[in-house]
């Protein structure tokens, strides 16, 4: 299992890349758990709350497939660090004010939302580029999808850390100067200096034209709900047992157990149609969501978190392949900026439907959104399996780093792969 990812690990920048854009990654991916705590702690409502982490995700929704779009336009230094300084920038200006002004504490979520740099999709765009083949690139998605649950396991941690040791308000400053620094790690890397998208078919859909593309994003509108409740709930939870703690173990719980899943899901080679294989990934990921409606004792429920999480990793993992097959030429970038985009949304519609849940029925109510959405995301995948069975393009065949022809690869890699061309206005 380890031998592969170490094969890719040492190809050079993939280790650079991989931990500059997780850490870079880092104020986004603990965000809501962030803004959840610092409302919590300065008086806020569980609405507000939840209120607050939902503009946050709207705003991150907009800004990704627009900075995405620019990426693929411009490149990653002259779009990536800037996005990345004026987000931190937000946060501390929420930071700072606290909610004095709600105003201002909903404009400063705004701006840390619309500026989260696009690394998330920017990485991916690299991976070709910087590993060649198919085979590796693929399985350089699964150590991807790993390497995330490895932030969402220790990222919850290292927040609750922050708030026990100085304050919430002081957790949100660190964290966000800590993600500049991992931006920056990437932006002055070779690749993301270098790289430049495939040639595009001017087209003001961008990646949104393709039909496969947007049948994958309206599934995981649904996964990203699920998990955006997950975050409100958990906190909910923790409350009930009157340990602030509880809260940090059960999403540590739950990244711990997308962690295992995607490293398993990622060790070997799958055959057959990827589009087929998610629909039964995200199955296994519904009825593993189901059972936090029990909310049982803490060690129990700790361990349905993580039961919960195994088959996320591998879903998301599965998308990036999904994505690579149907996004139009040119648009690597921004297609994978509105997968993250999907999420956005779907994790703050999960958060604002939460929120109101757990004052109208109690807990298990909020944990009743995140089975929900799982179920609905396998039901989208279900009604547009036709229209996911035929791949954007054509395969077509890319040069490897030593020059050779690779084996045919997807239309997402092949655009991907081409580092110096430069981009065709959209």
């Amino acid at each position: 299992m380890a031998a592969g990812y170490l094969d890719i690990l040492r190809a050079r920048h993939a280790a650079r890349l991989l931990t500059g854009t997780l850490v870079g990654r880092l104020p986004n991916g603990t965000a809501h758990i962030a803004i959840v705590l610092f409302t919590r702690a300065e008086g806020g409502s569980y609405t507000l709350a939840g209120a607050l982490a939902a503009v946050y995700g709207l705003a991150t929704a907009v800004g990704q497939p627009l900075l995405g779009r620019a990426v693929d336009l411009y490149g990653q230094p002259r779009v990536q660090l800037p996005a990345s300084v004026l987000s931190a920038l937000g946060m501390a200006l929420l930071a700072v004010a606290g909610f004095d002004s709600l105003p201002v504490a909903y404009a400063a979520v705004v701006v840390a939302g619309v500026f989260t740099p696009p690394l998330e999709g920017g990485l991916r765009a690299l991976w070709p580029s910087v590993l060649g083949s198919e085979d590796r690139v693929h399985r350089a998605y699964a150590m991807d999808a790993v390497a995330q649950e490895v932030m969402f396991t220790v990222g919850p941690l290292l927040v609750t850390l922050l708030v026990s040791l100085w304050s919430p308000a002081a957790a949100l400053l660190v964290i966000n100067v800590i993600g500049v620094l991992g931006a920056l790690s990437v932006v002055l890397s070779e690749p993301s200096r270098t790289w430049r998208s495939a040639p595009r078919e001017a087209h003001w859909l961008g990646a949104l034209r393709s039909r496969g593309l947007l049948a994958l994003l309206g599934a995981f509108f649904f996964v990203g709900m699920a998990l955006g409740s997950i975050t409100v709930a958990g906190v909910a939870y923790a409350d009930d047992h009157g340990r602030e703690s509880v809260y940090g173990w059960l999403m540590a719980a739950l990244g711990l157990g997308a962690l295992i899943g995607g490293a398993v899901y990622g060790a070997r080679q799958w055959s057959g149609p990827p589009e087929r294989r998610l629909r039964v990934i995200v199955a296994l990921l519904a009825l593993g969501y189901l059972p936090l409606m029990l909310t049982p004792g803490v060690v129990a429920m700790t361990v349905l978190a993580a039961v919960a999480g195994v088959f996320l990793a591998p879903a998301i993992a599965c998308s990036f392949i999904v994505v690579d097959r149907h996004a139009p030429r040119g648009t690597v970038t921004e297609a994978f900026s509105w997968l993250v985009t999907t999420f956005g949304v779907g994790a703050a519609a999960g958060t604002a439907v939460a929120g109101p849940a757990v004052e109208l029925g109690g807990t298990a109510w909020s944990f009743a959104v995140a089975g929900a959405g799982g179920v609905a995301a396998l039901i989208v995948l279900l009604s547009t399996g036709r229209v996911l069975a035929v791949p954007g393009h054509s395969a077509v065949a890319v040069r490897g780093p030593g020059g050779d022809r690779d084996d045919a690869v997807g239309p997402g890699v092949s655009q991907a792969a081409n580092g110096t061309t430069p981009s065709n206005p959209a």
